[in-house]
């Protein structure tokens, strides 16, 4: 990946005009040098020991930079703020806004340099494996050994394309970034040498320098963090930071304290977030990267956790090497000093370093995870980076979003409640006629009121009133209303014209309530006085209602005069005095299949947690829904108060965390990953989920979330459904284990094969078999070993995640490779004493005995590593495996009585030597069983 590029925060520089790096912020920010000094040599010694480990636990140096910043800024007086940033009620001039510019670069939240083609080639190039199939192949050519030569070639060219492919078009997924804030913006800048004009000129978003004054309107993003200076009836929706649709007041008026949470300050406005209603002005304090969402994006692409897969064939491939070269000089040395041959032994050496080669491991690891894809795209999955199949066979932890995944992500209504909780019919009436005759704008509240309404019988007869007039939806009043008449029949105390008017009122709680100054008793109809007390038994009845997870509006109505009604533009005057009705009350319901779905998940060993922006009543209410345990549960605000150790044990503990910023989600799945040492999955869409899903092991988001999130992920979903996730974990699991399966196999297999024959080498002084005996008998195993991919998985095993242990394949090496060793030196033995092979005259009969029992012994190995069971008693490989193994064990069995056996130097073999071999592998698969039996007694696992 490339690099991201950011200013210093401060400087030492002085300019004489108007710094932008000045005194005032660097008192505000950053203490005095000498009281820091003890502090940045122990954060060094720190980080060195850490080795650059990030656990989430505290905010990075530049987070707590922007944090102390903003706060500093939100806490001063409109006067003040000038002060800091060096700017003046008219604005900057063109020559400083320029200057400024030049100094402090675009106004980008992140500089991403992207990293050339062949920079991705060599990465994907400068593999262990690789190299030593390099080598080999340079060595084969060298020594007339062209096709093995050959053959290495190509599966390094594989590796390299595949992984090539992959890397190169994952890293462009930041480009997202330096677009998303691209707009023009209106900036109030001042001219004149004389006499200052001040001009509100229009410019690019990328030239916006800190200290411009910007003016705003409904739709404009904000192009930097800001301080207000002006505000009318501001309303902002912080979605992209925040990844939830409700919307935040801001005001200009007002100095704010530490204790409020970041995202709440409401005289601060972030870089990315938009306008929804309202217009203002407001002085930019910080642009680029010195920006909140720039202390976002900035962790991206460097807060991956280690891959232990990776890392473990790293380890072994070093191991192989050393071996190797060990070995290898050995029997050349051992070799040359009888056959006198150096080319010959040379020759001989590179077949056995190839021997000892897992050649085939990035061909069945790549099968392995391109199968797991293709089970996957038949599930509706589309599969990215194909090593996050294999992540998440080993993902333990679940971090999930409420919205959208847990739920339907649409308002069912609940309740239609009068003053004193009760429900009451009328309440309903008026909340669906509001609904029926509103025609500016239909949100999903409304949808819920009319589903409610025909669903469940209710006849309303909306045919018999008449819409006159509609005060629509803004949010300012945060209210809808519609004037409408009915026509009744003429009675004595009704009014002689036949026509009742009316003024239903439908929207936000507190927002009717301001407007109400009467309230009715539904069931008597008496109207009265709407007192203090009872407006604050209103609000208690309805905080109760919210803690239960619902969401609440009211409903008003006004009775008109009986004279035609008109009203002006603009004239939202008969909006008052009006009479309380009740609310009505909705729920985002849970998804049918999300309990079945955790519940799944849960028995194969994956916890869920829920990592929302949604209030933590509202959390609770959809996790106790779903099946969720809700006794450990926080918010963001709280874990901002948390000393370090504090944070990790909480986030360990805790099931729902709710109200979270994107930086707190980040900082959560590293706390799960480095300090709880979890797999962890992510699962979210929206831009403010990028952090997490590019920090977590592995990120999954769905076909309908923000194209930077679909960027950032490695797994998309078509459908917003948990239960495609199970399929995953399950294909997952099963190519860890194939995968597990080859290497595991193919080490023991190649070092007790090599070990026998160094051992042979050094007794008998004479090539147990020749270099073209030894490459044939390798490639014949090998592509005997491509029907591993579809091989099948014990149920046990694919219960529980599965990781890497970096002790377990060692252990697994010392206590089965001497197995194979054994029975190859029993081989030797029976040769040598009762066929007398131990002359160079039995020379041929000797290389080709050996031959068919060193691929028959390699081949089959597969049966006894693959399963805790009795093979072919207990448990049967899948029918491509067998169908593998009978016909290379056939070929390699047929060959000497053939013409290509007498080419390479075989004869044919007595068949008592048959005999000996079925007893041979009847005791290596006895002998083999027990130790794996002692092997699990031992470690509690096999694979």
């Amino acid at each position: 990946m490339g690099s991201f590029k950011f200013l210093s925060f401060l400087t030492s520089k002085t300019h004489p005009r108007l710094p932008y790096q000045n005194p005032i912020r660097q008192n505000l920010v950053d203490k005095p040098e000498s009281q820091n000094a003890p502090n940045r040599v122990f954060r060094f010694l720190r980080r060195l020991m850490s080795g650059g480990i990030i656990d989430g636990g505290s905010r990075t140096e530049a987070e707590e930079k922007v944090y102390s910043w903003l706060y500093a800024l939100a806490q001063s007086d409109k006067d003040l703020v000038y002060e800091y940033v060096r700017s003046t009620e008219r604005g900057l001039s063109f020559t400083e806004a320029e200057r400024r510019l030049k100094e402090n670069g675009p106004n980008v939240p992140v500089d991403f340099s992207f990293p050339r083609w062949w920079n991705f080639l060599w990465h994907a190039f400068f593999h262990p494996f690789n190299i030593i199939l390099i080598i080999l192949s340079v060595i084969s050519y060298i020594t007339s050994d062209s096709p093995n030569g050959c053959i290495m070639l190509v599966l390094v060219l594989i590796s390299v394309c595949l992984r090539f492919y992959q890397e190169y078009g994952s890293s462009k997924a930041a480009m997202e970034l330096s677009e998303f804030v691209r707009c023009p913006v209106k900036v109030q800048r001042c001219a004149g040498r004389v006499v200052q004009t001040e001009l509100v000129v229009q410019i690019d978003q990328r030239d916006i320098v800190p200290g411009d004054i910007i003016i705003f309107e409904p739709g404009d993003i904000f192009p930097g963090d800001v301080r207000l200076l002006s505000s009318k009836h501001l309303v902002v929706s912080q979605a992209s930071l925040t990844g939830e649709s409700w919307t935040t007041e801001k005001t200009a008026d007002i100095r704010e304290d530490q204790s409020t949470p970041l995202l709440d300050l409401r005289n601060i406005c972030f870089m990315g977030t938009n306008v929804v209603s309202g217009s203002g002005s407001g002085l930019v304090v910080s642009t680029g990267s010195k920006t909140y969402m720039s202390t976002m994006f900035s962790n991206i692409g460097k807060k991956k956790p280690p891959n232990d897969f990776e890392d473990g064939i790293r380890r072994i491939s070093y191991v192989l090497v050393a071996v190797m070269l060990v070995v290898v000089t050995i029997i050349v040395i051992t070799d040359y000093s009888t056959s006198q041959d150096l080319t010959e032994s040379i020759l001989f050496g590179v077949s056995v370093a190839s021997a000892l080669t897992p050649q085939m491991l990035p061909l069945i690891v790549n099968t392995s995870l391109a199968k797991g894809a293709l089970a996957m795209a038949r599930d509706r999955c589309i599969v990215k980076s194909l090593s996050a199949i294999r992540d998440m066979g080993s993902m333990d932890i679940l971090c999930i979003d409420k919205t959208g995944t847990l739920t339907m992500n649409r308002a069912i209504m609940v309740n239609y409640l009068d003053s004193w909780g009760l429900n009451k019919e009328k309440v309903l009436q008026f909340a669906f006629l509001n609904s029926y005759f509103k025609t500016d704008q239909k949100y999903p509240l409304d949808d819920a009121i009319l589903a409610h309404v025909y669903t469940n019988g209710f006849r309303f007869q909306p045919s018999k009133w008449k819409k006159l007039d509609e005060i629509p939806f803004d949010f300012i009043r945060r209210r809808v209303s519609i004037i409408m008449e009915r026509e009744e029949e003429k009675q004595e105390d009704k009014d002689p014209h036949g026509f009742e008017r009316v003024m239903v009122t439908k929207g936000a709680l507190e927002e009717v309530m301001k407007v109400c100054s009467f309230m009715e008793d539904v069931d008597s109809g008496t109207i009265s006085p709407f007192s203090p007390e009872e407006y604050q038994r209103i609000i208690n009845m309805t905080e109760e209602i919210s803690n239960e997870g619902l969401r609440v509006i009211g409903v008003a109505t006004k009775k008109l005069e009986k004279i035609r009604y008109e009203r002006k533009d603009n004239d939202d005057t008969s909006e008052s005095d009006m009479v309380f009705l009740g609310l009505i009350s909705f729920f985002d319901p849970p998804k049918d299949s999300a309990k079945q779905a955790l519940w799944r998940l849960a028995e194969k060993g994956v916890k869920a947690k829920v990592l929302t922006g949604d209030s933590l009543s509202l959390s609770i209410r959809v996790c106790k829904e779903v099946g969720i345990r809700t006794t450990h549960v926080v918010t963001g605000p709280e874990l901002e108060l948390l000393d370090h150790d504090a944070f990790h044990e909480t986030v360990k503990t805790a099931t729902v965390l709710a109200r979270l910023t994107p930086t707190q989600k980040l900082r959560v799945v590293q706390s799960l990953q480095t300090v709880g040492n979890h797999i962890v999955g992510f699962l979210g869409d929206g831009v403010n989920d990028s952090l997490a899903l590019d920090a977590a092991h592995v990120g999954i988001s769905v076909d309908s979330g923000a194209s930077v999130a679909k960027d950032f992920a490695d797994i998309i979903l078509l459908e917003k459904d948990l239960n495609v996730l199970i399929a995953g974990v399950e294909h997952g699991r099963l190519t860890f284990g194939n995968t597990m399966k080859y290497i595991k196999m193919s080490v023991i297999a190649n070092l007790g094969s090599v070990l026998s024959i160094l051992i042979a080498t050094l007794v008998l002084k004479y090539e147990p078999l020749t270099a073209r005996q030894l490459l044939t008998q390798n490639f014949l195993y090998s592509v005997g070993q491509i029907a591993i991919p579809w091989d099948k998985m014990e149920e046990d095993y694919v219960k529980v995640p599965q990781r890497w242990s970096k002790q377990g394949l060692p252990m697994f090496i010392l206590w089965n490779g001497p197995v194979c060793t054994l029975f190859d030196v029993t081989t030797l033995l029976f040769l040598w004493f009762y066929y007398k092979a131990d002359s160079l005259e039995d020379l041929i009969f000797f290389h080709t005995a050996w031959f068919i029992e060193g691929l028959l012994m390699q081949t089959l190995i597969i049966h006894l590593i693959r399963t805790e069971k009795i093979p072919f008693i207990q448990e049967f490989a899948s029918w491509p495996v067998l169908c593998s193994t009978v016909l290379i064990s056939a070929i390699g069995i047929a060959i000497p009585f053939t013409p290509i056996g007498e080419v390479m130097g075989f004869i044919k073999l007595p068949l008592s030597y048959f005999g000996f071999l079925v007893v041979l592998f009847i005791g290596y698969f006895v002998v083999g069983q027990l130790i794996k039996r002692l092997y699990i007694l031992v470690h509690k696992s096999w694979l």
